[in-house]
Protein backbone atom coordinates (compact mmCIF):
# COMPACT_ATOMS: atom_id res chain seq x y z
CA UNK A 1 0.00 0.00 0.00
CA UNK A 2 1.53 3.51 -0.85
CA UNK A 3 1.62 6.22 1.53
CA UNK A 4 -1.02 8.03 -1.06
CA UNK A 5 -3.85 5.05 -0.52
CA UNK A 6 -2.75 5.13 2.95
CA UNK A 7 -3.56 8.57 3.36
CA UNK A 8 -7.19 8.49 1.57
CA UNK A 9 -8.06 5.74 4.01
CA UNK A 10 -7.33 7.16 7.15
CA UNK A 11 -10.82 9.35 7.29
CA UNK A 12 -12.54 5.57 7.61
CA UNK A 13 -10.24 4.71 10.49
CA UNK A 14 -10.77 8.09 12.40
CA UNK A 15 -14.56 8.13 11.69
CA UNK A 16 -14.58 4.94 13.44
CA UNK A 17 -12.75 5.75 16.28
CA UNK A 18 -14.85 8.91 16.30
CA UNK A 19 -18.30 6.61 16.63
CA UNK A 20 -16.37 4.50 18.91
CA UNK A 21 -15.87 7.14 20.94
CA UNK A 22 -19.55 8.56 20.99
CA UNK A 23 -20.77 5.77 21.67
CA UNK A 24 -18.63 4.92 24.90
CA UNK A 25 -19.60 8.18 26.36
CA UNK A 26 -23.08 7.26 25.86
CA UNK A 27 -23.08 4.28 27.94
CA UNK A 28 -20.59 5.79 30.29
CA UNK A 29 -23.44 8.07 31.37
CA UNK A 30 -26.22 5.52 31.03
CA UNK A 31 -24.58 2.68 33.34
CA UNK A 32 -23.13 5.37 35.47
CA UNK A 33 -26.51 6.02 36.44
CA UNK A 34 -27.50 2.47 36.36
CA UNK A 35 -25.20 1.38 39.03
CA UNK A 36 -25.74 4.43 41.27
CA UNK A 37 -29.44 3.49 41.20
CA UNK A 38 -29.01 -0.21 41.48
CA UNK A 39 -26.04 -1.08 43.96
CA UNK A 40 -25.03 -3.90 41.73
CA UNK A 41 -21.40 -5.04 42.18
CA UNK A 42 -21.89 -6.53 38.39
CA UNK A 43 -22.78 -3.05 36.99
CA UNK A 44 -20.39 -1.84 38.46
CA UNK A 45 -17.96 -3.58 36.69
CA UNK A 46 -19.25 -3.03 33.70
CA UNK A 47 -19.47 1.10 34.61
CA UNK A 48 -15.73 0.27 34.95
CA UNK A 49 -15.16 -1.55 31.88
CA UNK A 50 -16.71 1.16 29.75
CA UNK A 51 -15.05 4.00 31.37
CA UNK A 52 -11.80 2.06 29.85
CA UNK A 53 -13.66 1.34 26.66
CA UNK A 54 -13.84 5.28 26.50
CA UNK A 55 -10.10 5.53 27.17
CA UNK A 56 -9.65 2.40 24.74
CA UNK A 57 -11.50 4.60 22.11
CA UNK A 58 -9.82 8.08 23.07
CA UNK A 59 -6.22 6.56 23.01
CA UNK A 60 -7.09 4.07 19.51
CA UNK A 61 -8.14 7.95 18.12
CA UNK A 62 -5.13 9.41 18.89
CA UNK A 63 -3.23 6.60 17.47
CA UNK A 64 -4.69 5.77 14.24
CA UNK A 65 -4.02 9.61 13.80
CA UNK A 66 -0.15 9.92 15.18
CA UNK A 67 0.36 6.24 13.39
CA UNK A 68 -1.02 7.11 9.57
CA UNK A 69 1.29 10.19 10.05
CA UNK A 70 4.08 9.40 7.17
CA UNK A 71 7.94 9.78 8.15
CA UNK A 72 9.29 12.59 8.87
CA UNK A 73 13.08 13.28 9.95
CA UNK A 74 13.43 12.47 13.11
CA UNK A 75 11.30 9.40 12.39
CA UNK A 76 12.39 7.25 9.81
CA UNK A 77 10.31 3.97 9.94
CA UNK A 78 7.42 6.21 11.00
CA UNK A 79 5.18 6.12 14.13
CA UNK A 80 3.50 2.98 14.30
CA UNK A 81 4.70 2.31 17.97
CA UNK A 82 2.58 5.14 19.26
CA UNK A 83 -0.01 2.71 19.25
CA UNK A 84 1.89 -0.01 21.42
CA UNK A 85 3.25 3.28 23.86
CA UNK A 86 -0.17 3.87 24.18
CA UNK A 87 -1.44 0.65 25.29
CA UNK A 88 0.82 0.03 27.86
CA UNK A 89 -0.59 3.40 29.88
CA UNK A 90 -4.05 1.08 29.67
CA UNK A 91 -3.15 -1.84 30.58
CA UNK A 92 -1.92 0.32 33.77
CA UNK A 93 -5.60 1.77 34.05
CA UNK A 94 -7.54 -1.53 33.66
CA UNK A 95 -5.50 -3.36 36.28
CA UNK A 96 -6.45 -0.78 38.81
CA UNK A 97 -9.88 -0.46 37.73
CA UNK A 98 -9.82 -4.45 37.75
CA UNK A 99 -8.53 -4.24 41.33
CA UNK A 100 -10.96 -1.37 42.78
CA UNK A 101 -13.63 -4.08 41.22
CA UNK A 102 -12.52 -6.94 43.07
CA UNK A 103 -12.07 -5.26 46.42
CA UNK A 104 -15.54 -3.94 46.12
CA UNK A 105 -16.98 -7.10 45.38
CA UNK A 106 -14.96 -9.05 48.34
CA UNK A 107 -16.45 -6.60 50.69
CA UNK A 108 -20.09 -6.93 49.48
CA UNK A 109 -19.64 -10.88 49.87
CA UNK A 110 -18.54 -10.10 53.73
CA UNK A 111 -21.09 -7.81 54.30
CA UNK A 112 -23.89 -8.93 51.75
CA UNK A 113 -26.28 -6.13 50.94
CA UNK A 114 -29.15 -6.62 47.87
CA UNK A 115 -29.51 -5.27 44.77
CA UNK A 116 -31.99 -3.19 43.89
CA UNK A 117 -34.51 -2.71 40.88
CA UNK A 118 -33.31 -5.28 38.73
CA UNK A 119 -35.33 -4.24 35.52
CA UNK A 120 -33.61 -1.01 35.14
CA UNK A 121 -30.06 -2.48 35.26
CA UNK A 122 -31.64 -5.13 32.77
CA UNK A 123 -32.92 -2.72 30.19
CA UNK A 124 -29.90 -0.80 30.46
CA UNK A 125 -27.47 -3.81 30.00
CA UNK A 126 -29.63 -4.57 26.88
CA UNK A 127 -29.49 -0.87 25.26
CA UNK A 128 -25.87 -1.43 25.82
CA UNK A 129 -25.96 -4.67 24.01
CA UNK A 130 -27.61 -3.50 21.10
CA UNK A 131 -25.47 -0.26 20.69
CA UNK A 132 -22.50 -2.41 21.15
CA UNK A 133 -23.70 -5.20 18.03
CA UNK A 134 -24.51 -2.03 15.47
CA UNK A 135 -20.84 -0.17 16.44
CA UNK A 136 -19.48 -3.71 15.98
CA UNK A 137 -20.84 -4.15 12.43
CA UNK A 138 -19.64 -0.54 11.47
CA UNK A 139 -16.42 -1.35 12.60
CA UNK A 140 -16.24 -4.63 10.64
CA UNK A 141 -17.20 -2.50 7.15
CA UNK A 142 -14.36 0.16 7.94
CA UNK A 143 -11.63 -2.99 8.94
CA UNK A 144 -12.83 -4.71 5.83
CA UNK A 145 -11.21 -1.23 3.74
CA UNK A 146 -8.29 -0.29 5.66
CA UNK A 147 -7.05 -3.14 7.43
CA UNK A 148 -6.61 -1.18 10.59
CA UNK A 149 -4.88 -3.05 13.58
CA UNK A 150 -5.93 -0.49 15.73
CA UNK A 151 -10.09 -0.49 14.87
CA UNK A 152 -9.19 -4.08 14.48
CA UNK A 153 -8.20 -4.22 18.17
CA UNK A 154 -11.34 -1.91 19.32
CA UNK A 155 -13.65 -4.27 17.90
CA UNK A 156 -11.80 -6.89 19.54
CA UNK A 157 -12.24 -5.36 23.08
CA UNK A 158 -15.92 -4.21 22.13
CA UNK A 159 -16.95 -8.22 21.48
CA UNK A 160 -15.85 -8.37 25.04
CA UNK A 161 -18.70 -6.06 25.93
CA UNK A 162 -21.18 -8.08 25.02
CA UNK A 163 -20.15 -10.69 27.07
CA UNK A 164 -20.06 -8.57 30.21
CA UNK A 165 -23.16 -6.77 29.57
CA UNK A 166 -24.53 -10.56 29.45
CA UNK A 167 -22.64 -10.98 32.81
CA UNK A 168 -24.57 -8.26 34.46
CA UNK A 169 -28.07 -9.21 33.66
CA UNK A 170 -27.52 -12.78 34.65
CA UNK A 171 -26.47 -11.27 38.13
CA UNK A 172 -29.28 -9.19 38.55
CA UNK A 173 -31.77 -11.91 37.52
CA UNK A 174 -29.87 -14.32 40.09
CA UNK A 175 -30.01 -11.27 42.51
CA UNK A 176 -33.50 -10.72 42.78
CA UNK A 177 -35.48 -13.19 40.58
CA UNK A 178 -33.97 -16.35 41.79
CA UNK A 179 -32.82 -15.26 45.79
CA UNK A 180 -28.73 -15.85 44.85
CA UNK A 181 -27.85 -13.09 46.86
CA UNK A 182 -24.10 -14.01 46.75
CA UNK A 183 -24.66 -13.97 42.42
CA UNK A 184 -24.02 -10.15 41.97
CA UNK A 185 -20.53 -10.00 44.03
CA UNK A 186 -19.38 -13.38 42.48
CA UNK A 187 -20.02 -12.18 38.55
CA UNK A 188 -18.44 -8.89 39.78
CA UNK A 189 -15.06 -10.35 40.88
CA UNK A 190 -15.52 -12.17 37.50
CA UNK A 191 -15.37 -8.92 35.59
CA UNK A 192 -12.40 -8.09 37.45
CA UNK A 193 -10.51 -11.54 36.46
CA UNK A 194 -11.67 -10.88 32.93
CA UNK A 195 -10.61 -7.04 33.01
CA UNK A 196 -7.44 -8.31 34.38
CA UNK A 197 -6.83 -10.56 31.32
CA UNK A 198 -7.39 -8.20 28.79
CA UNK A 199 -4.84 -5.79 30.54
CA UNK A 200 -2.27 -9.33 30.42
CA UNK A 201 -3.24 -9.41 26.97
CA UNK A 202 -2.69 -5.72 25.96
CA UNK A 203 0.33 -5.40 27.24
CA UNK A 204 1.75 -8.61 25.59
CA UNK A 205 0.86 -7.19 22.82
CA UNK A 206 1.99 -3.48 23.10
CA UNK A 207 5.34 -5.17 24.91
CA UNK A 208 5.93 -7.96 21.27
CA UNK A 209 5.63 -4.45 19.08
CA UNK A 210 8.28 -2.28 21.00
CA UNK A 211 10.87 -5.36 21.06
CA UNK A 212 10.41 -5.46 17.67
CA UNK A 213 9.44 -9.13 17.64
CA UNK A 214 9.56 -11.27 14.20
CA UNK A 215 6.37 -12.83 12.85
CA UNK A 216 5.09 -15.92 12.74
CA UNK A 217 6.99 -18.70 11.18
CA UNK A 218 4.32 -19.45 8.55
CA UNK A 219 4.20 -15.90 7.81
CA UNK A 220 8.43 -15.91 7.24
CA UNK A 221 8.32 -18.73 5.70
CA UNK A 222 5.47 -17.56 2.92
CA UNK A 223 7.52 -14.13 2.58
CA UNK A 224 11.13 -15.46 1.60
CA UNK A 225 9.47 -18.15 -0.42
CA UNK A 226 7.70 -15.51 -2.70
CA UNK A 227 11.26 -13.95 -2.67
CA UNK A 228 13.55 -16.80 -3.44
CA UNK A 229 11.24 -18.25 -6.18
CA UNK A 230 12.28 -15.05 -8.65
CA UNK A 231 14.62 -15.56 -11.37
CA UNK A 232 18.43 -14.54 -10.28
CA UNK A 233 17.88 -14.99 -6.70
CA UNK A 234 20.51 -17.69 -5.68
CA UNK A 235 20.18 -16.96 -1.82
CA UNK A 236 18.64 -15.23 0.72
CA UNK A 237 20.18 -14.69 4.55
CA UNK A 238 19.70 -12.15 7.41
CA UNK A 239 15.95 -12.48 6.98
CA UNK A 240 14.35 -10.18 10.03
CA UNK A 241 11.06 -9.15 10.11
CA UNK A 242 8.88 -6.49 12.81
CA UNK A 243 6.00 -4.88 13.45
CA UNK A 244 5.64 -0.90 14.50
CA UNK A 245 1.80 -0.75 14.82
CA UNK A 246 -0.31 -0.72 11.75
CA UNK A 247 3.11 -1.07 9.63
CA UNK A 248 4.88 -4.15 9.19
CA UNK A 249 8.59 -4.09 7.54
CA UNK A 250 11.01 -7.03 6.61
CA UNK A 251 14.46 -6.68 5.06
CA UNK A 252 17.36 -9.94 4.28
CA UNK A 253 20.34 -10.13 2.37
CA UNK A 254 20.09 -11.85 -1.40
CA UNK A 255 22.54 -13.35 -2.99
CA UNK A 256 23.22 -12.67 -6.90
CA UNK A 257 25.52 -13.85 -9.59
CA UNK A 258 29.15 -12.06 -8.69
CA UNK A 259 29.21 -11.54 -12.05
CA UNK A 260 26.33 -9.82 -12.63
CA UNK A 261 26.54 -5.87 -13.60
CA UNK A 262 25.25 -3.80 -11.04
CA UNK A 263 22.25 -3.27 -13.83
CA UNK A 264 21.23 -6.30 -13.73
CA UNK A 265 21.38 -7.24 -9.78
CA UNK A 266 19.36 -3.90 -9.46
CA UNK A 267 16.91 -4.83 -12.27
CA UNK A 268 16.64 -8.60 -9.71
CA UNK A 269 15.93 -6.58 -6.60
CA UNK A 270 13.30 -4.69 -8.49
CA UNK A 271 11.59 -7.64 -9.40
CA UNK A 272 11.51 -9.08 -5.89
CA UNK A 273 10.52 -6.15 -4.65
CA UNK A 274 7.21 -6.06 -7.20
CA UNK A 275 6.66 -9.00 -6.33
CA UNK A 276 6.73 -8.68 -2.45
CA UNK A 277 4.61 -5.85 -2.97
CA UNK A 278 1.91 -7.15 -4.96
CA UNK A 279 1.63 -10.71 -2.50
CA UNK A 280 2.30 -8.43 0.72
CA UNK A 281 0.66 -4.62 0.23
CA UNK A 282 0.96 -4.02 3.86
CA UNK A 283 4.99 -4.84 4.25
CA UNK A 284 7.77 -2.13 3.72
CA UNK A 285 11.06 -4.16 2.57
CA UNK A 286 14.52 -3.31 2.60
CA UNK A 287 16.89 -5.36 0.32
CA UNK A 288 20.88 -5.66 0.50
CA UNK A 289 22.50 -6.61 -2.40
CA UNK A 290 25.02 -9.64 -1.87
CA UNK A 291 27.60 -11.95 -4.26
CA UNK A 292 26.70 -15.47 -4.46
CA UNK A 293 28.56 -17.39 -1.32
CA UNK A 294 29.28 -13.65 0.70
CA UNK A 295 28.86 -14.06 3.96
CA UNK A 296 28.32 -10.73 6.20
CA UNK A 297 28.27 -12.23 10.11
CA UNK A 298 29.15 -14.83 12.11
CA UNK A 299 26.25 -14.57 14.07
CA UNK A 300 24.96 -17.59 14.21
CA UNK A 301 21.39 -16.12 14.86
CA UNK A 302 21.62 -14.56 11.61
CA UNK A 303 23.08 -17.14 9.57
CA UNK A 304 21.01 -19.82 10.71
CA UNK A 305 18.18 -17.96 8.62
CA UNK A 306 20.09 -18.99 5.32
CA UNK A 307 17.79 -19.89 2.40
CA UNK A 308 19.52 -22.66 1.17
CA UNK A 309 21.14 -22.12 -2.84
CA UNK A 310 19.04 -24.80 -4.36
CA UNK A 311 15.77 -22.91 -2.81
CA UNK A 312 15.37 -20.66 -5.82
CA UNK A 313 16.12 -23.11 -8.57
CA UNK A 314 14.19 -25.39 -7.21
CA UNK A 315 10.88 -23.12 -6.84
Amino acid sequence: MTGDERRRLIPFAVRAALASVAMASFLLLLKGFAAWHTGSVAMLGSLADTGLDLLASLVTLYGVKVAAEPADHDHRFGHGKAEALAALFQVALITLSAAGIAWRAVERIANPGISEDAEFGIGVSVVAIAATLVLLAYQRSVIRKTGSVAIMADNVHYQSDVLLNLSVIAALVLDQFVGLHGADPIFGIAIALWLAWGAFQASSNAIDQLMDKEWSESERRDYIEVAAKQEGVRGIHDFRTRHSGSHRFAQFHMEVDPAMSVSSAHRIVERVEGALQHAFPRVEVLIHLDPEGHVDTDNPLVEADVTPHWFGKRL
